[in-house]
């Protein structure tokens, strides 16, 4: 096994990126650490700290999604509530992370939600938005039965459809998470809109 010394030195997070980690408020030292780790000696250009917490039933799981821009990649980690251990009855956290080359980046979408269209404000794209990223992992296939256009033809025309990728989509809300949060989102896509295709 190699010792620890002999590998390259983490560079400490930035400050304002531990800061959301540590708001986000899921086990902030061990997605910190997992965030760490997978840079290696990145740089942090940008980033987008976004938790989640979904109710079942009589349970809460919480998880916590953290995007980091660097100049070569696009670092995405996961972390969430995994069942309880099945030798004990102490919680147990998953966190993934996951590296991907900016050149595998397909496309980025960002879907402004703004209410009230009729009286827009110049500038202000509204209270939320829906970040979507693609880079080929996960594809979605919409069909829809095809027709012919003759509302009498009752041939079988097959199917036609498109084919969506979205690996990662979030949805921040100004009114659900936070003002800052949504400008981190708007900030980090098109600071990723920027290095894409380069």
């Amino acid at each position: 096994m190699t010792p620890r010394s002999n590998l390259p030195t983490r560079p400490s997070l930035p400050a304002h990126l531990l800061t959301a980690i540590e708001r986000a408020g899921y086990y902030p030292a061990l997605v910190a650490d997992v965030v760490a780790e997978a840079l290696v000696t990145d740089g942090v250009l940008s980033y987008v700290v976004h938790p989640e917490t979904t109710f079942d039933h009589d349970s809460v799981r919480r998880h916590v999604t953290v995007l980091v821009l660097t100049e070569r990649r696009l670092i995405i980690v996961h972390a969430d509530d995994h069942s309880q251990n099945p030798h004990g009855n102490e919680e147990v956290a998953t966190a993934t992370s996951e590296s991907i080359p900016l050149g595998f980046v397909r496309g980025i979408m960002l879907t402004h939600v703004v209410s009230d269209p009729r009286n827009y404000v110049p500038g202000s794209l509204g209270r939320e938005v829906t970040l979507t990223l693609g880079w080929g992992t996960v594809s979605r296939i919409d069909l829809l039965p095809a027709t012919c256009g003759d509302p009498a033809c009752e041939a079988d025309h097959g199917f036609e459809g498109s084919i969506a990728s979205d690996d990662l989509v979030l949805r921040i809300s100004a009114d659900a998470d936070g003002a800052q949060s949504l400008g981190q989102a708007k900030d980090f896509a098109a600071a990723l809109s920027a290095r894409i295709g380069h």
